[in-house]
């Protein structure tokens, strides 16, 4: 878990700001509050890596309408909702809509601790995804067109034979590049070499 990673508490209920950001730093996390859900957009720009605790039910922009607004700014941090007994449906439908929990006030504190940790755990792996991701698509960006073409190919499930035919190539010249592709890809397999290109956004047709 990143411990750089910051925990964003958003509710419009100074108390219960208060306590719980004496919680989580107690609790030795780095914490940044926000009276509603405007004042995190406003800064939404800026915000540190690590994940968002939000109440579901605040004036403005509740914590559902805040998850949409994320999203369509592209704004991944996990979420954690909190949510009084009456709006569990909503807190529900907050999970739906890709929330990692929800939790009912009151709750013990070792609860709402959880969940974030939960929560961290994911924004790791999603970090650490992002990254492969995007160091798969440098190495394609490498390659040359046939070996690309080959690639999709290969992808598609097609044999060497069938992509040669395809691109009008003797096999040998389509085992050439298919070995080629898979040096420069650093691929120990084919099953290697699909998980890349999946991973990288190449479509299976």
């Amino acid at each position: 878990m990143d411990n750089s990673a910051v925990i964003h508490l958003i509710d419009d209920d100074e108390a219960v700001r208060q306590a719980l950001a004496f919680l989580l730093a107690t609790a030795g996390h780095a914490v940044r509050v926000y009276e509603s859900g405007e004042a995190f957009l406003s800064a939404a720009g800026t915000v540190q890596p690590g994940c968002i605790v939000s109440d579901v039910r605040m004036p403005g922009i509740d914590g559902l309408a805040l998850q949409r607004r994320l999203k369509e700014i592209g704004v991944t941090l996990p979420v954690v909702i909190m949510t009084g007994h009456a709006d569990v449906p909503l807190a529900v439908e907050a999970m739906k809509a890709g929330a990692v929990d929800f939790i009912e006030k009151p709750f013990d504190d070792e609860v709402l601790l959880s969940a974030i940790r939960v929560a961290l755990t994911r924004q790791d792996e999603t970090s650490r995804l992002s990254a492969e991701s995007e160091a798969v698509r440098s190495k394609i960006e490498l390659l040359s067109e046939r070996e690309r073409q080959v690639l999709d190919g290969l992808v598609a499930g097609h044999p060497n034979k069938t992509i040669a035919y395809d691109l009008a190539l003797s096999p040998r010249t389509v085992e050439v590049h298919r070995a080629n592709l898979m040096l420069k890809m650093g691929a120990n397999s084919l099953s290697d070499l699909v998980r890349m290109a999946m991973m990288a956004g190449i479509p299976q047709r």
